[in-house]
């Protein structure tokens, strides 16, 4: 893990690869949830026996599900320490190029693409990029905003 003393220190690692989380597995059970949670009950995602016939051979993370495990992956990669709190500001662009199938095991990597320093402290835009293991594309690629209060 990467950890920054401070917006200073964040601030001159702009493009640099802070590095990769540990692997995390997705099972079914957390795509069921994951479904309940947002009552996107898709087949493709909850239904097994149906997926085990549809173009993955088996169910597939939802998009969303994937792309709300940043939080948990990102914590393991980076971490500011010296400032009050950071803050979800949003994201610039987020792309699924692969599904991630049930049983799989994701990590995430992160580079930090652009710091502004701001009146309250900095805007960082973060770039992770979550892996399957053993796959040739990642499963997504998002851009992410961060606000660093001090």
């Amino acid at each position: 893990m990467r950890i920054f003393n401070g917006i200073d220190d964040v601030e001159t690692a702009v493009g640099e690869h802070l590095g990769y989380s540990a692997w995390f597995p997705v099972t079914q059970d957390r795509i069921d949830k994951f479904a309940d949670a947002t009552e996107d009950h898709q087949w493709i995602h909850v239904d097994p026996e149906r997926a085990a016939r549809g173009p993955y051979g088996g169910t597939i993370a939802h998009g969303y599900l994937t792309l709300s495990l940043l939080p948990v992956l990102g914590a393991q990669v980076m971490r500011v320490d010296g400032i009050s709190m950071t803050v979800n500001y949003g994201s610039n662009k987020v792309r699924f190029p692969e599904p991630v199938k049930v049983g799989s095991s994701v990590r995430a990597g992160a580079e930090i693409l652009s710091f502004e320093r701001s009146a309250k402290g900095a805007t960082i835009v973060v770039r992770y990029t979550i892996e399957i293991e053993g796959a040739g594309k990642p499963a997504l690629v998002a851009d992410t905003v961060r606000l660093l209060v001090s």
